[in-house]
Parts: C-alpha cells; structure tokens; sequence
C-alpha cells in the first residue's frame, strides 16, 4: 500500500519509491529464473502512465521478454487499486535487464528455460 511517507512535494507517490517496488519485482523473477543471484543493469524503458495515490494498493507483475547467456530481460508492470474502486488500473510498466552472477560477483550462465 502507498503510504504518505512515500510522497512527493505534491503529494503524490514519489516516481522512484514505485520503480524501486518494480525493480525489487523484477529482480525476484529474474532471480528465479537464472537459479542464481541478479543484478538490475538496465531499465530499457519505463512509461509513467497514471499518477499513484496514497492509499492505493500496488500490485507488481511480471514476464520474461527475453533469456540471453547470462542476463534476463523482463516486463514489469504495476496496478493499482484504488480506494473504494474494485478494477485495476496499469500505472506503470517498464522493462528492466538482469545479469546472473555467481558468488565471485561474475557472471553466470543462465540456464536455458527448458531445463
């Protein structure tokens, strides 16, 4: 939930409390996906589409665009429900890259999806 402590000078959620909410999303799949810790090392794109409100429930969700050799690219949108409103509506979307990394902080080899 957007909380006023998350607002900006006017008000409204700040752009970057969201983003890091996608980020922290995005980074959960990919990590999933690679079988191994990530690293966000790209936003590629991001469309700021409806202002979120204090008091709006956040839901984040993603999808994998894309697997290279060792980094994920992944389609993050967030939702919101408004209160007192029961449809949803897209906020945000973006689309962050993930490179795999192993425990000496180099990359790794993602294994391929149908492993």
């Amino acid at each position: 939930m957007a909380m006023p402590a998350d607002t900006n000078q006017n008000g409204d959620i700040f752009g970057g409390w969201l983003l890091s909410q996608m980020d922290i999303a995005g980074g959960i799949h990919a990590s999933k996906s690679a079988k191994a810790r990530t690293v966000t090392v790209a936003i590629n794109a991001m469309t700021f589409r409806k202002p979120v409100y204090v008091g709006d429930v956040v839901s984040v969700y993603t999808d994998t665009i894309r697997t290279g050799r060792t980094s994920i690219t992944v389609s993050v949108e967030a939702w919101v429900q408004r209160r007192q409103e029961s449809d949803l509506l897209l906020v945000t979307d973006g689309q962050f890259t993930y490179v795999a990394i192993g425990d000496d902080g180099r990359p790794y080899t993602v294994p391929s999806p149908s492993r």
